[in-house]
């Protein structure tokens, strides 16, 4: 049976973006998108909501600009190897191979999923991962701590929910970055 992941880049006090939405305190390093890209190999399905779609489009033409990495090229290559859900009621058609649209979450089409896929499934966006955590779905959280704190934001977590977490593996990188990879409880 396939994992569900849940794996986010959050500031120290626990938010993917700042009050104004800005993200770009996040963006990893070459060191740390090596290892992402190691991580993201044995992924089958990414699990979207409409906006962190609209972020991780651009790895589908990512590997055409030129100024692009070969880090890069080399995630531009496992993202658009992937299959993607979509989850929105307003997005009516997907601008990337691979893709599907769902108008709602349905935990247990995600149970089937997660039951008959051979590779494992990440959630992304900390709105759809509320609602994969509330029912119960996901299996491990990987965060990436960047060192830095931002005040405030939209929040990696849902407020006033608790679970248990087992720690499976911890890194730390040149820059900073600590990755923290648990299991859920």
């Amino acid at each position: 049976m396939a994992k569900l992941i849940y794996s986010v880049i959050t500031s120290l006090d626990g938010y993917v973006a700042d009050e104004s939405g800005n993200f770009d305190w996040a963006a990893p390093d070459e060191e740390v998108h090596r290892f992402v890209n190691d991580l993201e190999r044995s992924i089958g399905t990414y699990l979207y909501g409409r906006r962190m779609y609209e972020v991780m489009r651009y790895w589908e033409t990512a590997h055409t600009a030129a100024d692009q990495s070969p880090v890069g090229q080399d995630f531009a290559q496992i993202w658009q190897e992937a299959d993607k859900i979509v989850y929105s009621k307003t997005l009516e058609t997907a601008s990337s191979a691979r893709t599907r649209i769902e108008r709602g979450f349905d935990p247990e089409a995600i149970r089937q999923m997660k039951a008959r896929a051979g590779r494992d499934i990440t959630v992304g966006g900390p709105e759809l991962a509320a609602q994969a955590l509330a029912a119960g779905l996901v299996d491990e959280v990987q965060l990436f701590l960047v060192p830095a704190v931002v005040g405030g934001g939209k929040s990696a977590f849902p407020n006033h929910f608790r679970l248990q977490l087992e720690l499976l593996d911890e890194r730390r990188f040149g820059n900073g970055t600590v990755h923290l990879h648990y299991r859920t409880g």
